[in-house]
Parts: structure tokens; sequence; C-alpha cells
């Protein structure tokens, strides 16, 4: 059983239990966005596991016609043995996503996997359409990736960044990440036409977001996790507001927890205010 400090940010170790949480949330008029936990696989097996699960997740959202859909992170279906790897498992993702009419977004780990996943996406979305990527605020190189994605068919689901990244390549100052990150959302307000997708807890940012909406009129919506500003999430689905629930699920729920909490200690003081609160 997952214990109550993780159970309040896992949905449960099986399908059932994540289509189930996704069930309630949508009584609340919030969709749910289906993550099985895991990443970092050097073995093809279970690379392949985890793709043919996606596949069984995408067939059992659209047979319950439940308000769903699913991410996987590059690393969980093969980036680690290959960009071919990670290419073919993804495109099979996408393209039952595609029959089952089930969106399908690409999470991005650290830097080190942006170039591939980027070029590994871009042509998939281009012509199956029915994907999302996320990018990250606190990467300096993120508002090129905007623009490039600017004219794709897809969403891009804009966060401030978890990874503890080197300087080098990314913002270390919380306030210039916060401020970096309104521009891009701007920016995408601006020049993206399938809508915004804003990863965000903060009260501000939600405000922000809604006044670029009344500006340029672009459809947006807003994602958070399961667990944190829950009383938050249906405020805003209740007000009109799109709103989604990143929903992790699975038995690997030990490691996802604790590996988001030693990657950087703001995690563990954000898992902590929102227990608190």
């Amino acid at each position: 059983m997952i214990p109550p400090i993780a159970n309040r940010f896992v949905a449960g170790e099986s399908p059932s239990e994540v289509l189930e949480h996704v069930r309630t949330l949508n009584t609340r008029n919030v969709a749910g966005i289906c993550n099985l936990l895991g990443e970092h696989y050097d073995d093809p097996a279970d690379a392949t596991g985890d793709t043919y699960a996606y596949i069984g997740l995408i067939d059992e959202i659209a047979d319950a016609g439940i308000d769903g859909c699913v991410s996987v992170k590059p690393s969980q279906i093969g980036l680690d043995l290959g960009q071919d790897v990670f290419d073919e498992n993804l495109t099979k993702i996408v393209e039952r996503g595609a029959e089952r009419d089930v969106f399908v977004w690409v999470d991005m780990e650290d830097h080190t996997t942006t170039d591939a996943t980027l070029d590994v996406y871009e042509p998939l979305v281009r012509e199956h359409g029915g994907m999302g990527l996320c990018l990250q605020a606190n990467l300096k190189r993120t508002r090129e990736d905007v623009e490039r994605l600017a004219d794709a068919p897809g969403k891009v689901r804009i966060v401030k960044g978890a990874y503890d990244e080197p300087s080098e390549v990314a913002y270390k100052d919380k306030g210039r990440v916060d401020e970096v990150y309104l521009e891009l959302i701007e920016y995408m307000f601006e020049h993206f036409e399938d809508g915004v997708a804003i990863g965000s807890h903060d009260p501000a940012v939600i405000a922000r977001a809604r006044q670029f909406h009344q500006e340029y009129g672009t459809p947006y919506e807003i994602q958070m996790l399961t667990g944190v500003r829950t009383d938050a999430q249906y405020e805003l689905a209740a007000a009109g507001v799109e709103v989604y629930q990143y929903v992790p699920y699975g038995q690997k729920w030990a490691s996802y927890f604790y590996r988001r909490v030693r990657e950087r200690k703001e995690n563990l003081l954000f898992a902590v205010r929102a227990i608190l609160s």
C-alpha cells in the first residue's frame, strides 16, 4: 500500500485506480493527464512493456469515455537505449492515440535529453497532431524551442522546471525564472493557435494567463499536480477555466516520490507546503 504522504501525490498502482481517479475528477469538470511511473530504463523489455501499457491505457480511456489523456517520459520508452528506440515506441503510442482520439503528452526531462526529444516529437506532431510537449522556462534555450514549435499543430505545456540544471544552460535565480516564464507564456498566447497549457500552481501566473487570454483570445488550460491545490483546481473549473490534473500512478511510486524530493530542495519544500495547506 502507498503510505499517506506519497498517496497524496499518486493516484494508485493500477490502471483501474487511475481511471477511477480521473472519473471522479470529471464530476468536478477537471480532466486527467495519466502518467505511468517509470523512467531511465536500460532494458529494452522495460521500455517495450511500458509502451504497450500506455497503448492499453489509451484504449481503456477511450472505452470508458472519460475526459483524460496520457503523458509519457522519453527515458521510460527507450530514449536511454537510443533515439531510434524512443522514436519507434512513441510512434506506436501516438498512432494508437490518434486512432482512439486520446491526446498524448510528452514530458521533458533534464537538459541533456531536450534535443533528442524535440527531434522525435516535431515530425510526429506535424504528421499526426493530437500531441503536446512540455518545455521548461528555466532553460536558456527554451525561447528558441517555443518559437520552433509555434506553427506546429500540437500544444506546448510550459513549466518553470523541476531539475537542478547547471548555470551554463539554466537560469538559477528564481526571480529571473519567473520573469522568463511570463514572457514565454505571453509569446505563446500571441503566436500559438492550438492553445496554451500553463503548468503552474502559482495564483499570480494563473491570473496573468487569464489576462493574456482576454487580450489575445487564445484558448488555454491550467495544469496542476495531483495533491496540490485541489480546491483551487475545482474552483477554476467551476469558473469555466479548462483544468487538467497531472495524475501519476503505478508501482514505481516510491522511486518517483523520493527522486523528485532528492533532485532539488525546492521540491521537498513544495511537497511539505502542499501537505500542510
